[in-house]
């Protein structure tokens, strides 16, 4: 008990701001608390640790800062920052039952979770059209540059930017959310300046880039199928299977996508639709954990599914004893269809 206070008091040092409750009374059961603050803290170790991975790796070897990869490694650092800034807390703060360390900090929670939540749909979104371009659109001439993937990088950090920063100025705000243990934008705020914000917010920030994600991925995995029946009549087998495995992975990152931000964006839509829709507290809350998932799936899918990434991974992880060995099947002759199957699963792949 003693040292609880002293945590508490600490807390309240650090933030610079007295200890008060600033949300209503606890609306959910304290074990309910208890569970979701269990989760919580599992989903944290699992971001910082799987994303600091990713940018570990990337720093230690620059040669896999290709263009492509160059926004793996930012999406990295967004989804870390959601770990640190949105999962993080919100285990300390479900563990208390509120959201304790004041409004400042609610504040700066729900701005960062915005942001960075924000700033990883649509680098997720970025991925998913260039992995159009090339493999659908390859001799468009629409050729992956580190020029043009940065320049692609500063306009979603800028977009998403303004979107977090205006509700700091009066264009909606940011408060207590669902089991008010953690913070968001006001989706509760009947006024015409949140519901006016909610319209284009959905729609530019949710809508738009769930539908190019759909589209794109849709499109790749056409393009898929028919390099497996081409491969299937010329008899590669070899090809067959990696060209499989690609699919595999596509479809993975559409079911991963669907499961953290899907249920956020249909929270959207129905705010806006129904300003006035009493949503119960914990059906308001799951959304936003639901979203918070999305740094621990992320890296798995985008970066260690990839041979050449994990054996990096591996090597920082083994302190340098690890070495990486070629399978003999890679070194045997392959059929004439496996480059193109091969180059299809290198363009997922990054």
């Amino acid at each position: 008990m003693c040292g609880e206070v002293y945590f508490l008091h600490f807390i309240s040092l650090f933030i610079k701001t007295e200890l008060v409750v600033t949300v209503a009374p606890t609306v959910f059961p304290r074990v309910g608390y208890s569970i979701l603050s269990f989760l919580m803290f599992i989903n944290t170790l699992l971001s910082v640790f799987n994303n600091g991975l990713v940018i570990i790796v990337m720093l230690r070897n620059p040669s896999l800062l290709h263009p492509m990869n160059v926004f793996i490694f930012s999406l990295a650092v967004s989804d870390l920052m959601i770990g640190l800034c949105g999962s993080l807390v919100v285990t300390i703060t479900n563990y208390q039952g509120s959201f304790f360390i004041g409004h400042t900090a609610c504040v700066f929670q729900g701005f960062s979770v915005n942001y960075f939540g924000l700033v990883s749909l649509c680098t997720l979104t970025l991925l998913a059209y260039e992995r159009y371009n090339v493999v659908c659109k390859p001799k468009a001439g629409l050729k992956l540059s580190m020029r043009r993937s940065i320049i692609g990088l500063l306009f979603v950090w800028i977009f998403c930017l303004f979107w977090a920063v205006t509700p700091l100025f009066g264009w909606s705000s940011y408060g207590p959310e669902g089991v008010q243990t953690s913070c968001s934008l006001a989706w509760e705020e009947r006024s015409w300046s949140n519901y006016s914000y909610l319209i284009f917010y959905t729609l530019l920030c949710f809508l738009l880039p769930v539908a190019i994600i759909i589209y794109c991925y849709f499109k790749v995995l056409r393009s898929m199928n028919k390099l497996n029946r081409s491969v299937e009549l010329q008899g590669g087998r070899c090809s067959k299977k990696e060209n499989n495995h690609a699919i595999r992975m596509v479809l993975a990152m559409i079911i991963a996508f669907f499961v953290c931000w899907l249920p956020y964006t249909a929270l959207s839509v129905v705010v806006v639709v129904d300003p006035e829709l009493y949503i119960p507290p914990l059906v308001a809350t799951m959304p936003m954990y639901f979203a918070k998932t999305s740094p621990v799936y992320n890296p798995i899918i985008y970066f260690l599914s990839n041979k050449q990434f994990r054996d990096c991974a591996l090597e920082v992880l083994s302190c340098g004893r690890y070495i990486p060995h070629e399978p003999r099947s890679s070194l045997r002759g392959q059929n004439k269809i496996q480059p193109s199957s091969a180059r299809h699963e290198k363009r997922l792949q990054a």
